[in-house]
């Protein structure tokens, strides 16, 4: 490598002002006539030239190696049929292929899985940004093409890229599209999915008409099967039963000759919420406690609160009318009749019977609560009384038959061994781990013998059952012996945890699932890690069965961790649709997006991938027609049909780095001063007598 270089012995400026010189000097003499002038000029050009020091740069070059990108794609895609072994042969053979080029580098990158798919750009962008682009001659990559990151691509490349795509022509595949799916919905109301069923690639004759069979199952209960037209967007309504939680669970049949069955079904996660609350809160008569339940129902912005106070009994005959004693009449019939069931909650407060119901209404109140309904009784001195509700046909779904005792003393309530496992109570602000409560006493309560079944979680003075719990048929039924909570929020002796407690009682008569004392529950902190909770009213749980996707099984220990809770944490090999099992608990759990991403294309199509291979003069060839060879090619020509099969070109860059430099004067210094000097005595001697004469 040479060049001319210049090394001025005076700044440019002075240079060109003596050139400017030399070239008016010699002007100024062709104007004159004067003889010489030419000699004389090139005297002073030959002296501006000295002084910028004009040299030959000469420099040593040494080659560098071409580099040639191979990415291999190992993402879950690739692991259907047929297309590792693919993969493994045309990686083996590309790599001794670019090795046994002259003056080649390969640089390999493998292309792993990820939460976001497959992310082929990002792995192109970043390969070739590492090395020069005078040395880049190819990218070649291996894959079936479906990438996930197609805006990380790339504008142009210095060097053609090659897609060498997995799979067979024939490939097709059916899956199912969920196009959207609401996160929350109104329990016992449906909800809709819109889905599609979608066929792709080379679908065989006849299985690209007609409908598909559709399986859905809610919370890993019985299915139900539909027919749907295939290719067409429709939607599917679907009730939730509860709150919490819901996992619609969506299953396409495989079908023999497609591709993976991995993209057939999927699993959906909508969260049960109720539009409102509805509860009727009846109090038998005025009382201090009564504002209490009042102000805890109408403080819950979800509660549609209905109350009625009985403010005369019909047995008292004072005249007074009742449009003076009541804003409207008491709805005895609609309330406990006809429209019952439309309420989540009864709340009785101190209610005495007095004959305003007539014993069917109990009666039917009875069923109400079998049907799935709740009742909460909060009693006072008339629990021990003939007016108890225990005397009516109500007394057949009360957790606890009253002696006919009330006892008149201070006492502190006290949580049982069961109330230190029921949610209810549990963890209560207050409760100490050992030793008493620390909140205030109440003055009143009424003495019960509780039913064998049911659960006693607090008790008051000697022992006796405070509040008592139990699940009747399908509903939930809770007493509360004293009318006393009220003292609580008076700040009585230091108060005590009312609201909490008392809403607390309401949400689990109503089957808030964080209440229930039977109860297996799965956070998903992030991922694919997931925070399992048993809740249970036993000392001692065995270990969590875990029903993986494929149908394998595995076992999990839960740890202690506080009275009637067990956890443990757990990460899932990967996405899917788990069963959880501990006892008579079961739970289904969706984990991932609804169906996996890698599996959402999974035919081979460089669609992503044309355009840019297309820019730099590339080419997409299937491997199906077998692996190609590599050769040099010159640019612009990407492949073409040898006597050994197809191959693919890569362009030689010829690239190399200076090792050496030196540099040379054009003509020595003391051959520019003899210049100088000749061509100054040459015009002397043509202006003088010697010049005329000649």
């Amino acid at each position: 490598m040479t060049a001319l270089r210049f090394d001025p012995a005076l700044p440019w400026w002075a240079i060109a002002t003596l050139t400017a010189l030399a070239l008016l000097v010699a002007g100024f003499a062709l104007w004159r006539g004067l003889r010489g002038w030419a000699w004389r000029g090139l005297a002073l050009l030959a002296a501006s030239i000295t002084l910028a020091g004009p040299a030959f740069e000469i420099g040593t070059r040494a080659g560098l190696t071409d580099i040639v990108i191979l990415l291999d794609d190992r993402s879950a895609s690739q692991d259907l049929p047929g297309r590792r072994a693919q993969v493994d042969q045309a990686v083996d053979q590309l790599s001794d292929g670019v090795q046994a080029l002259p003056d080649t580098e390969l640089r390999r990158v493998t292309v792993g899985d990820d939460e976001d798919g497959t992310l082929l750009a990002t792995a192109i962008t970043r390969a070739v940004a590492a090395e020069p682009d005078a040395r880049l001659a190819g990218v070649i990559a291996v894959t079936d093409g479906r990438l996930h990151d197609p805006q990380m691509l790339p504008t142009g490349l210095p060097a053609p890229l090659h897609v060498l795509l997995t799979g067979q022509p024939q490939d097709w595949d059916r899956r199912l599209v969920i196009e959207q799916a609401p996160a929350f919905g109104l329990i016992d109301q449906e909800v809709t999915i819109r889905l599609r069923v979608e066929d792709q690639g080379a679908v065989p004759p006849g299985l690209g008409q007609g409908s598909a069979t559709l399986r859905l199952s809610l919370d890993g209960d019985a299915q139900q099967t539909f027919a749907v037209p295939l290719n067409t967007t429709l939607s599917l309504p679907v009730t939730l039963t509860h709150a919490g939680q819901n996992v619609v669970q969506i299953t396409l049949p495989e079908i023999e000759g497609e591709l993976t069955d991995r993209n057939n079904s999927a699993a959906i996660s909508i969260n049960g919420v109720r539009d409102r609350l509805r509860v009727l809160l009846v109090s038998g008569e005025p009382h201090a406690g009564e504002r209490t339940w009042r102000n805890l129902l109408k403080s819950d912005v979800s509660v549609d609160l209905i109350h009625f106070t009985i403010l005369r009994p019909p047995n008292k005959m004072d005249g007074v009318p009742i449009s003076e004693l009541a804003l409207i009449a008491f709805p005895t019939r609609e309330l406990f009749l006809e429209r019952i069931d439309d309420f989540d909650l009864i709340i009785f407060d101190r209610y005495r019977v007095r004959g305003i119901l007539p014993p069917e209404y109990y009666q039917n109140i009875a069923r109400y609560v079998r049907d799935g309904g709740a009742v909460l009784v909060a009693a006072g001195p008339e629990m021990a009384s003939v007016e108890s509700l225990n005397l009516s046909p109500m007394g057949q779904i009360l957790p606890a038959r009253p002696t006919g005792n009330v006892i008149e003393e201070a006492f502190l309530p006290r949580l049982t061994a069961e109330g230190r496992r029921h949610p209810v109570t549990a963890d209560l602000p207050g409760v100490q781990d050992e030793g008493d409560p620390e909140w205030g006493r109440w003055l009143r309560m009424a003495q019960v013998a509780p039913n064998p079944d049911a659960q006693v979680v607090m008790t008051g003075t000697g022992d006796n059952p405070l509040l008592v719990m139990n699940r009747v048929g399908k509903g939930r039924v809770a007493l509360m012996t004293s009318d006393q909570a009220w003292l609580w929020g008076r700040g009585f002796e230091g108060g005590g945890p009312q609201l909490e407690l008392l809403r607390r009682i309401a949400h689990w008569s109503m089957k808030e699932p964080e209440l229930e004392e039977e109860s297996l529950l799965a956070e998903v902190s992030g991922g694919l890690s997931v925070r399992i909770t048993r809740r249970t009213m036993e000392d001692r749980v065995g270990p969590l069965v875990i029903i993986q996707p494929d149908g394998t099984t595995q076992a999990l220990a839960l740890d202690p961790d506080g009275p009637g809770r067990f956890t443990a944490d757990w990460t899932a090999p990967e996405p899917g649709l788990y069963r959880l099992q501990n006892g008579n608990e079961s739970r289904v759990l969706a984990l991932g997006p609804a169906a996996p991403r890698e599996f959402e294309q999974t035919v081979a199509d460089a669609a992503l991938l044309e355009p840019l291979v297309d820019a730099s003069a590339g080419a997409v060839l299937n491997l199906s027609d077998g692996v190609p060879s590599v050769r040099h090619a010159r640019a612009g020509r990407a492949t073409g049909q040898g006597v050994g099969g197809p191959w693919i070109g890569i362009t030689p860059r010829d690239a190399a780095t200076v090792t050496g430099l030196q540099r040379r004067p054009v003509i020595p210094g003391w051959l520019w001063l003899a210049i100088i000097a000749g061509l100054a005595l040459t015009g002397w001697l043509v202006e003088g007598r010697r010049g005329r004469g000649a």
